[in-house]
């Protein structure tokens, strides 16, 4: 009897709870729901891979103007939510310049997007696109982005 009582004891308060899935007592059905969140907190994005591209002008006049253009372009997809991180990669062997991470419905669409930077239309830049599963939080960025800098860059 003892041993059916220490093994039903076992089973119960120690191999059961180790298998079970955690729930989180944390958890906020209307902020999940505002990021798209799927039952793990997670959704699909779009990861961007920006690198140097064939166009090997040297006219810093048009490099100028064309970079000016990346940047308004970049406004305006974090305007419109699309745009949830941004940002340039320091020197490597890849010729990776910088990445995106956009908040769309999947590669087509962030090929369009990405066809609306005069940088990429100009082959200064080239965009590799990658589909990538985050941290629907992740999209929280934008709300506080916008509240830390001091100075534009």
């Amino acid at each position: 009897m003892f041993n059916k009582l220490l093994i039903i004891l076992l089973i119960t308060f120690g191999i059961f709870p180790a298998f079970a899935k955690q729930t989180n007592p944390n958890y906020d059905a209307t902020l999940a729901a505002k990021f798209g969140a799927d039952e793990y907190g997670m959704k699909s994005f779009v990861l961007v891979m920006l690198k140097t591209g064939t166009n090997t002008t040297d006219d810093q006049e048009k490099i100028t103007e064309l970079f000016k253009g990346h940047m308004a372009n970049i406004k305006k997809l974090v305007a419109e939510k699309k745009l949830i991180v941004a940002g340039p990669m320091g020197k490597n062997d890849n010729a990776y310049r910088g990445i995106f991470i956009l908040d769309v419905t999947g590669l087509d669409e962030a090929e369009a997007l990405m066809q609306t930077d005069p940088a990429i239309k100009a082959k200064l830049l080239t965009a590799e696109l990658y589909p990538w599963y985050g941290s629907a939080a992740l999209s929280a960025y934008l709300e506080t982005s916008d509240k830390i800098w001091q100075k534009s860059p």
